[in-house]
């Protein structure tokens, strides 16, 4: 057995493996014999079945799992020994020969490596990153109170129609009825929008609801049936207006302020003013937080100054997602992957050198905090403790979502590390300035 080493460059390597037939008989020997012992034949008791037999049914594939078990045990080997830090797994080589799978014969093997770059940097207050405050104006106050009372609004009845009004319909003809169906009149036509515009609730007209909605869905929507069974209906329909609804926001009275910021802690309007202009200044923060843990990664990163074997991590990542993309897929995300790569290769330096760890508390916290966010993100601040605890715990019995939160804990422990060493370059900006940003 034999393994020649070719340092291509600094972080690619060949390894040719030259495995000779004493080194494989032995193996392919006892496999052979592990098979004579379970294996059943027609007309031969187990474990009586002639050696000849097991070796014409399943040489090839002993011979085969052999020579991979060298393989397998020797880049193994190399790897461990070398004190080096790999990158993915060995590739089989684009010049590898081709193998004749016959008993006796010695085989080469050549295989790519590539090893990770070497990180080493230290930071200081000389480092520094911009930190930026964005500014609150009267203008995103009144806008962030608009969509408050928007989202815990309902629907009114109102006389007339308007360009964002719901028309409530009962549709009747040979072939189908419908009970209190709706017409958005954002959907409607707009050779039919005049038409509907002078409606009120009792009035009776004739519709074709291929001429007043454009969209299947829409018209299968208002019609209460599938897409697929809209060209057996007749389109043609008595329809009588039943009512009409506009969805009009909620009034600043101490009953919504109770149902968005929980009983009794908003009471005025003028609370409510203060509380908005907390919430847009504590979006704000959160904003500037955010941009300002990307732009520490990127510095570190940048800083980090980071080659990699771009050839062959396309041809790894291809070979361990040949069923889900191709070439061409890895191509196009590559260089998103390159980044995320590169700033996973800073993180665990980092992680190393601030002798930083991640335990258990740190991942319920985190968990807890993304479940909290979720329901957050659906206008539902007040979830009682018992229903986010639950759904934190169950984040933790999946090995995938405790792997994301592993990696989102660490990153926030590099960045508040960093965050005590370096220093900033503080800067005010609009938030219109500020979302322009690159």
């Amino acid at each position: 057995m034999k393994i020649e080493k070719k340092q291509i460059d600094d972080q690619n390597i060949k390894l040719t493996l030259k495995i000779a037939a004493e080194d494989y008989a032995p193996i392919k020997k006892k496999k052979l014999n592990e098979r004579r012992r379970t294996a059943e034949f027609k007309g031969f008791r187990k474990g009586m079945v002639p050696a000849s037999l097991i070796e014409r049914v399943y040489g090839e594939q002993c011979l085969g799992d052999a020579v991979n078990d060298i393989i397998s045990e020797q880049l193994g080997k190399y790897m461990e020994e070398s004190g080096l830090n790999f990158i993915g797994e060995p590739l089989s080589s684009e010049d590898q020969p081709d193998i004749d799978w016959k008993d006796g014969n010695d085989f080469t093997f050549k295989f790519d490596l590539a090893v990770a770059p070497k990180i080493d940097f230290e930071l200081s207050d000389a480092d520094k990153v911009v930190n930026y405050t964005i500014k609150s104006t009267a203008v995103a106050k009144e806008e962030m109170k608009k969509n408050m009372l928007m989202q815990y609004g309902e629907m009114q009845e109102v006389e007339a129609p308007t360009p964002e009004s719901y028309l409530y319909v009962d549709l009747e003809n040979d072939d189908k009825t419908v009970e209190n169906g709706y017409i958005s009149m954002r959907d409607v036509t707009e050779a039919m929008k005049p038409a509907l515009m002078g409606v009120k609730a009792g009035d009776k007209l004739e519709l074709n609801v291929n001429e007043v909605l454009d969209r299947e869905g829409d018209r299968a929507t208002l019609l209460k049936v599938k897409k697929e069974d809209l060209a057996s209906i007749n389109p043609v329909f008595n329809a009588t207006v039943v009512n009409i609804k506009n969805f009009e926001a909620a009034k600043p009275t101490p009953e919504t302020f109770d149902r968005i910021f929980g009983e009794g802690k908003v009471k005025t309007e003028e609370d409510f003013e203060k509380e908005v202009a907390n919430r847009l200044a504590e979006n704000y923060r959160q904003e500037s937080d955010y941009r300002l843990g990307k732009d520490i990664k990127d510095y570190l990163v940048k800083k980090a100054d980071i080659k990699l074997p771009e050839d062959f991590l396309k041809r790894w990542l291809y070979s361990i997602n040949k069923e889900k993309y191709t070439m061409e897929d890895i191509e196009k995300e590559f260089d998103a992957f390159l980044a995320d790569y590169k700033w996973q290769l800073v993180s665990d330096y980092l992680m190393k050198k601030f002798d930083l760890k991640i335990d258990r508390n740190d991942l319920s916290e985190a968990a807890h905090g993304y479940v909290a966010y979720q329901y957050a993100m659906y206008g539902m601040a007040n979830v009682p403790s018992n229903f986010i605890d639950e759904a934190a715990q169950k984040m933790l019995t999946d090995r995938q979502q405790v792997e994301r939160l592993s990696e989102q804990v660490a990153e926030q422990k590099v960045i508040s590390a960093v965050k005590d060493i370096i220093s900033f370059d503080k800067k005010s900006i609009s938030v219109e300035k500020f979302r322009e940003l690159k």
